[in-house]
């Protein structure tokens, strides 16, 4: 395992120290905002760097100890220098892990839009399944879920769903769930028992604010259009339902919930993240050609994972992980054990970039 940069970390523990000096000063609210944040994105790495380097010091003393000619402690001395060398590996490897280039985005909260794909009713029944997997596993994280937009299926689900999952570091976690996302089940409406295939497609987008991106007013084209409802006397006769075309890219985006007011925020809040997902991708294109062959690259041809209810598995085919749990994950209560398998491959993928740069 590749050693780790000592100067580095002498420097951020001297200025994560420099940060506790300037708190405890009594600094104006506006420069306290700032060293908190800066303090709570040290704090894991500081603890971490400070066990290291006692470890480390605790080998020193034990190595001393088993030269020392004692033999029953020598024998004590020893056993404690395997415990030690486990513990500074262990560490080694977590702080080079939290040294790794952050994604800029990953703290935001996201837009998730989740739409059927081939397969009819089937695959808007799988869509309505997948959102509600993401929702029970947005809260079991203590994320806020907000409906933006739906487009309900004939027989249930959704021809489309949009909503805004709010927390801290939500797009980390869920940037891996975009792509493609494949059902195999028997229908409740097949008689002969036949196991049909459908899709659905999702796309998660961080969720920006307006510093973030700019939008010029002459570059939108705001519609206003009447809302169509189910029937009945809750159809919404006024012209509520806004569409936001943005000129310069061709993307269009629409809500059609009951007040205009809110349409128009949400819908620009849709723009904004697709916009800025567009120059992300871009960016990172130019940055690195290999990106397609990352783990979590987004990319929403691909296939990246098929729920098989007749064999009860779950298998994600960019890290070919398979999982007989398909109930507790479509539950959303095991969806983490995937996630947490792909930001693991994603960061020992980048850990060997570096090594093989270096």
């Amino acid at each position: 395992m590749a050693g780790l940069p000592h100067d580095k970390l002498d420097a951020l523990e001297r200025r994560f120290e420099s940060i506790e000096h300037a708190m405890s000063a009594s600094p104006d609210p506006e420069s306290y905002v700032k060293l908190s944040k800066e303090y709570s994105e040290l704090s894991p790495m500081v603890a971490k760097i400070r066990a290291y380097k006692g470890a480390r010091s605790d080998l020193a003393g034990a190595e001393e100890l088993a030269k020392a000619g004692d033999a029953e402690m020598a024998e004590l001395a020893e056993a404690e220098i395997g415990e030690l060398e486990e513990r500074i590996e262990a560490l080694t490897q977590e702080i080079r892990i939290l040294l790794l280039p952050k994604d800029a985005a990953d703290e935001k909260s996201a837009i998730l839009e989740v739409r059927a794909g081939t397969g009819g009713d089937e695959a808007a029944l799988f869509a309505g399944d997948l959102f509600r997997m993401y929702q029970r596993y947005a809260e079991n994280q203590g994320w806020r879920v907000s409906v933006m937009e739906t487009s309900e299926g004939d027989a249930g689900g959704f021809k489309e769903i949009i909503a805004s999952i709010s927390g801290a570091g939500v797009f980390a976690k869920l940037k891996y769930e975009s792509g493609v996302h494949r059902v195999q089940r028997v229908p409740e409406t097949e008689a002969s028992g036949r196991i049909h295939t459908s899709a659905a497609t999702v796309a998660v987008l961080p969720e920006v604010e307006d510093i973030d991106i700019e939008i010029r007013n002459e570059d939108i084209r705001i519609d206003t259009m009447r809302a169509s409802g189910a029937g009945g006397q809750h159809v919404n006769t006024t012209d509520s339902a806004v569409r936001i075309t943005h000129i310069p890219t061709g993307i269009v985006v629409t809500s059609a919930e009951k007040s205009q007011h809110q349409n128009r925020a949400n819908a620009m809040k849709v723009l904004r993240a697709r916009l800025y997902e567009e120059q992300r991708q871009k960016r990172d294109a130019e940055r690195s050609e290999s990106r397609r062959d990352q783990v979590g690259s987004g990319d929403r041809s691909e296939r990246i994972r098929t729920y098989n209810f007749p064999q009860g598995r779950v298998t994600d085919h960019r890290i070919n992980l398979t999982l007989y749990k398909l109930p507790q994950v479509i539950a959303g209560e095991s969806l983490g054990e995937i996630i947490d398998a792909l930001v693991t491959e994603n960061q020992a993928a980048q850990l060997a970039a570096l090594e093989g740069n270096g």
